[in-house]
């Protein structure tokens, strides 16, 4: 039996449409028990998302960005975000948004991109998938300063960090980005194993 086998649709009312969407939908849901329940959740939409960590084996570093983030100012959080760089799909094939938004972001441009998963980060009332990839890169990569795009509102801060500085960020909380947690720890298992 799938999901879609137990989930009874009621209705779905829009509660704002923009940038984002956020939508309430009521449905029945077929428990465990064969009981049927009535719910209503709320479903905030941004769009699909893809995300990658820049690594130099040979250097032992990696590029994260810094920037403003709204929500998690709104959150309570008075420090800028450090995470990788990122951007919305916006009908692109994730492989193709991260070489784009590395460039835009970082100003390092990378050829050779490597999948590693794909993650609902927040899956109880967010329902963006994050395709996260990683990539070799070399200083000769790098071909304007990054930073981002102004009329988009960024203002991103590029960082190159020593791997083992940046892995320390998580555990002490200067890294709170999921999505950059998430690289980091594959990193740690699989790129720089040895090493860790």
């Amino acid at each position: 039996m799938t999901v879609t086998d137990r989930l009874r649709l009621r209705g779905t009312q829009s509660l704002h449409e923009g940038w984002s969407s956020l939508k309430s939908t009521t449905f029945d849901f077929q428990r465990r028990d064969g009981r049927w329940q009535t719910l209503k959740r709320d479903v905030f939409d941004c769009g699909h998302g893809a995300t990658v960590l820049l690594y130099d084996l040979e250097r032992r570093t990696v590029v994260l960005v810094r920037q403003f983030r709204y929500a998690a100012f709104d959150a309570g959080h008075d420090d800028l975000i450090i995470e990788t760089p990122a951007g919305l799909l916006d009908d692109v094939a994730p492989e193709e948004r991260v070489r784009v938004e590395t460039e835009q972001e970082t100003g390092f441009r990378v050829s050779v991109v490597t999948k590693v998963f794909e993650a609902f980060m927040s899956p109880g009332a967010v329902n963006q998938k994050v395709f996260c990839y990683v990539a070799p890169y070399t200083p000769a990569n790098r071909v304007s300063d990054g930073g981002g795009l102004i009329d988009e509102g960024e203002d991103i801060e590029v960082l190159e960090l020593d791997f083992d500085e940046a892995y320390a960020m998580i555990g002490d909380g200067r890294i709170q980005d999921g999505k950059a947690i998430m690289l980091l720890q594959y990193a740690a298992l699989n790129l720089f194993a040895d090493k860790v």
